[in-house]
């Protein structure tokens, strides 16, 4: 017994000491990004991106790549699922039905545009499922997760971190626009909140342009918003059922770290998360996640974005005007 206690120690040291370059190069780049977002503003994911692709030479070193795929992958997913602990059944619910046709309708749409849209500009589907699932859902992290379970076809990792960068980039400027366009249009700020929730593509900004505008609106904001989230591991197992029946070598196994999510999910909802782990379980999580796009900018150089064209950025552009639209006419409604 103490033999083979011995030999799994050992096992797992060799892995770990293999996989910690890499790894730690991605997690000093995330707190590179942590600092220049907390002392200057800005998305912390974005300046960890720009900070990885500026890192690209690491992605072929031999000590560096099986830690830089290490954190792009099987970190990115723990941090995925940590996301659970952010949310409760109770804050959905007090949402009411409303805000949840609207946000599932938005969300609906937007997806079955991208498939439309991928089509439309040659692209394949999975790039549309990508694109119109982070619009859709929550903006850079859903990006991440759903590419875990997608089919891994040629320009995967390239797609997946262009996804990230257009989401990202389009997010920062809807956090800009969107308060005083919404303001513009006479909506009341609860209807603002609403719209900004449902609307704009990551966390951070959706709680930024909220509180930009009352407090109000920055706790409805954040409630949609949170919604939104929570709809992610539905889209995540619901895509990798798709995908498994196909036979095809690439695709992905069960998503176990969505159905962590919601059982982190549900298990926050009935208190059993003390405050204080609560903190640290969202803590690893945004450590996590910026690591792994950290990460996935380094493995991707600039020369492989450029070369996706025109017709990616488009779909993206397209995808965010149009769940704007559709949240605008459905509030009129609902």
């Amino acid at each position: 017994m103490m033999e083979l206690a011995a030999n799994r120690f050992t096992s797992i040291w060799q892995r770990g000491s293999v996989v910690m370059p890499g790894a730690l190069v991605a997690f000093i780049v995330a707190a590179a990004a942590l600092f220049l977002s907390e002392h200057y503003g800005g998305p912390a994911m974005l300046f960890a991106l720009l900070l990885g692709m500026a890192l690209h030479f690491l992605a072929t070193h031999e000590q560096c790549k099986p830690g830089i795929e290490f954190t792009a992958r099987r970190l990115l997913r723990i941090g995925v699922a940590l996301l659970g602990a952010r949310i409760t059944v109770d804050q959905i619910f007090a949402l009411g039905a409303g805000p949840l046709i609207l946000v599932a309708s938005c969300m609906a749409l937007t997806i079955f545009a991208g498939l439309a849209l991928a089509r439309f500009f040659g692209r394949d589907w999975t790039f549309g499922i990508l694109t119109g699932g982070a619009v859709a859902i929550c903006g850079a992290s859903a990006a991440l997760a759903i590419s875990a379970v997608l089919p891994r076809r040629p320009g995967h990792e390239q797609n997946t971190l262009f996804t990230v960068v257009a989401v990202t980039s389009l997010s920062t400027i809807a956090m800009i626009a969107y308060p005083i366009l919404f303001s513009a249009l006479g909506f009341d700020d609860t209807q603002i909140g609403i719209l900004i929730g449902a609307t704009i593509h990551d966390v951070a900004q959706v709680v930024g342009a909220g509180y930009a505008v009352s407090d109000l609106a920055g706790d409805t904001a954040t409630y949609v918003k949170l919604l939104r989230v929570a709809l992610l591991p539905v889209i995540v197992i619901g895509l990798s059922l798709l995908a498994m029946p196909k036979g095809d070598r690439g695709a992905a196994p069960w998503p176990m770290f969505a159905l962590a999510f919601v059982l982190i999910l549900v298990v926050n909802s009935v208190g059993l998360i003390p405050p204080l782990l609560r903190e640290v379980l969202n803590g690893a999580s945004q450590w996590l996640l910026i690591a792994a796009i950290a990460a996935l900018g380094i493995k991707t150089s600039l020369q492989a974005m450029f070369s996706l064209g025109g017709g990616h950025l488009a779909i993206v552009v397209f995808e965010t005007l149009l769940i704007a639209g559709l949240a605008m006419t459905l509030i009129v409604f609902l």
